[in-house]
């Protein structure tokens, strides 16, 4: 009996409680203030344009660089003269790098034939300029001579960040000014290809090749220049003092060699001594 007095007390005072907490919450409901209706708007009222947004600012480095215009070198090597592609500068370590770089994939001819590069070469522009003269104007009419028009010149290097002759502390190859290029062979338009350093391709074909290459270029190295060079001719337009150049290129030919001594024969009496 105690224990129903007991409970039927605790649940009304929870009841109490319920009760008070909802009252409360009503009061608070009614004393909130009502927003007042937004007014209507006449529909001959005249439209107020809004205000033009804020221009957005970028930052400094957003701002986009205008593209650098075209060199007067750039200029000069027109469509009917070379393929060429002005490149970003170039910056390399200890001194390395391009101040006006173009890939050359290509020389017109003066009879409209195009002679790939291959690879194409990243050079200085001017040096560009140089070899796309030599090609077409030298030896594209020599690399006729051979029963064919030319076609393509083998690029063994151009544009690379070493030293002279790739030695380990050597001063800085023209190479890596993109100021250089070793070329391997030539190829004509009917697929033969000629290596400039073979003793069985037409000698005096190319003696005249070097001979118009020293004429043009202020360093020509071939075989018997330094040791480096027995497979391929290097070119450049290093600058000197007084206007010295280089021309090392030993033109051979099968007569240039030096036969071995034949092998002594077996049955030959020994050598006195």
């Amino acid at each position: 009996m105690r224990a129903s007095r007991r409970n039927g007390s605790r649940n009304a005072l929870a009841a109490s409680l319920v009760a008070g907490l909802l009252c409360a919450d009503a009061s608070a409901r009614d004393a909130a203030p009502i927003p007042r209706l937004r007014p209507s708007i006449h529909a001959d009222a005249p439209i107020i344009p809004l205000p033009r947004p804020r221009p957005v600012i970028p930052a400094p480095d957003e701002v986009a660089a205008e593209p650098p215009q075209p060199s007067a070198c750039q200029l000069r090597l027109t469509a009917d003269i070379a393929a060429v592609e002005p490149l970003p500068r170039i910056t390399g370590a200890n001194g390395c790098g391009i101040e006006d770089p173009v890939r050359l994939a290509a020389v017109i001819t003066k009879e409209k034939v195009r002679v790939a590069i291959t690879p194409p070469a990243t050079l200085r522009c001017t040096t560009a300029e140089a070899l796309a003269h030599w090609i077409r104007e030298d030896v594209a009419p020599t690399a006729a001579t051979l029963g064919a028009p030319l076609g393509g010149v083998a690029n063994f290097d151009s544009y690379e960040c070493r030293g002279r002759n790739r030695a380990i502390g050597a001063k800085i190859s023209e190479h890596g000014k993109g100021n250089a290029i070793d070329i391997r062979a030539i190829t004509l338009a009917n697929g033969k290809s000629y290596e400039l350093t073979d003793i069985a391709v037409d000698k005096p074909m190319r003696e005249r090749l070097k001979a118009s290459a020293c004429v043009r270029f202020t360093t020509v190295l071939g075989p018997a220049s330094d040791g480096f060079h027995e497979n391929h001719i290097h070119v450049d337009l290093a600058e000197r003092r007084s206007g010295y150049r280089i021309c090392q290129w030993a033109v051979r030919d099968a007569s240039d060699l030096v036969p071995l001594p034949r092998e002594r024969p077996s049955d030959a009496p020994p050598r006195e001594e």
